[in-house]
């Protein structure tokens, strides 16, 4: 079993080490604490120096991202969720929800069977991992599709839903849909009775039907602001609910372009960092030039950071969680602390997996982020074994 200790770094648990160590036995945390109580470095395979100042975080979290580097969840083959595997760690990312996109029933059957047989034995340590599923779609409001393919939005359909679930090998975890839709909120329901989130998203419901789908388990919001009615002063909207709404944990993508920094700016300050989720919404186009990219088979155009169906329609991003987490810095001057539980600590509580992923402590997975003066991913590790390493 390998051992691994990252020493004189500055860890974010409770109470921060300022001056500490991180011992890793394989896949998992051994024992972190002050450095004066550091274990003898002789019998490590592998000693890192954080002398420099490096901070050390939990390992980030992303539940919706469609793509990166060329690929996609819904191409449905191995090699493109190797592709995001082995890319995500370089921008921090050691666990994800694969999300799939709106579209024909067997295209969707074809992206879930492919993900659950490649976390079935594929997923090794020194990949980020895939913790689940994202059914964003088919149920949604075709008012506010933005840029989910019209002609396979659907009615919310239960027996659809466990059918696709079977089929996934139970790995859905979150489903977005349009609560408008979901009559006498049966699926919200049922969702919640097993024991998956149920997120309102590309929905034109109004703060009434919000109210009434959260009275029924409804607790996520697909990217706040972007594909929902808005705030106005005679009805709040889907995102007024999100805002003031306590039960409800809001996704953003924290890119500039999504959202304004003064619109994200608010919802931290209503929300608080216990109740935001930091998303990138990635597709294909992530890590590569700009130019025209497929999703879902529609054209996007990529240009200078923003991704764009013909129409206008925004569709996805190409931001990087690192990126994401260094603009909600900025913008609201959050602590490493509420960072933290934006990328990590939130997302794994509302997964369930809180008790091995999502902050550092001993008996948890050696997900563990490296971070630079500059907020710069230095170096990952996935469960153990490092993903990503920064060179000069």
């Amino acid at each position: 079993m390998q051992s691994t200790v990252l020493t004189n770094a500055r860890i974010v648990t409770e109470p921060v080490i300022e001056n500490g160590f991180v011992w890793i036995k394989g896949e998992r945390i051994y024992k972190l604490g002050d450095m004066e109580e550091c274990p003898s470095l002789e019998k490590s395979d592998l000693v890192i120096n954080c002398e420099k100042g490096e901070w050390v975080i939990p390992g980030m979290i992303d539940v919706h991202i469609h793509g990166a580097g060329g690929s996609d969840v819904m191409d449905a083959t191995p090699d493109a969720l190797e592709t995001m595997t082995r890319l995500l760690p370089e921008e921090g990312t050691t666990s994800f929800l694969a999300t799939t996109l709106t579209s024909s029933k067997s295209n969707i059957e074809a992206a879930l069977k492919n993900t659950a047989e490649y976390v079935d034995g594929k997923n090794k340590p020194g990949q980020a991992e895939i913790v689940g599923i994202h059914l964003e779609g088919p149920f949604i409001n075709k008012e506010k599709k933005g840029a989910q393919p019209e002609e396979h939005i659907i009615e919310p359909n239960i027996d659809l839903f466990d059918e696709w679930q079977r089929l996934s090998n139970h790995l859905i975890k979150l489903v977005t849909l349009a609560p408008e839709l979901d009559r006498d909120h049966a699926l919200v329901r049922h969702l919640v009775k097993t024991g998956v989130i149920a997120s309102m998203g590309h929905t034109s419901a109004d703060y009434d039907e919000v109210q009434h789908a959260v009275q029924h388990g409804l607790s996520h919001v697909t990217h706040l602001y972007n594909a929902m009615t808005g705030v106005h002063h005679r009805d709040p909207g889907a995102a007024g609910a999100a805002l003031i709404m306590d039960e409800l944990m809001v996704e953003i993508i924290a890119d500039g372009i999504h959202a304004h920094p003064e619109m994200a700016k608010l919802a931290f300050r209503s929300k608080g960092s216990g109740k935001i989720v930091l998303i990138t919404d990635s597709m294909r186009a992530k890590c590569l030039k700009n130019g025209t990219y497929d999703l879902g088979g529609q054209a996007v155009h990529v240009e200078d950071g923003r991704a764009e169906l013909s129409n206008g329609s925004l569709a996805g991003s190409v931001l990087k969680l690192s990126e994401g987490r260094r603009n909600m810095q900025q913008w609201t001057d959050a602590s490493i602390g509420e960072l933290v539980a934006m990328t990590s600590e939130n997302p794994a509580k509302e997964l369930g997996i809180f008790d091995r992923k999502g902050s550092i402590e001993a008996g948890k997975d050696a997900d563990l982020v490296l971070i630079g003066s500059k907020q710069e991913v230095l170096l990952t590790m996935c469960r153990g074994e490092v993903a990503f390493q920064k060179t000069e």
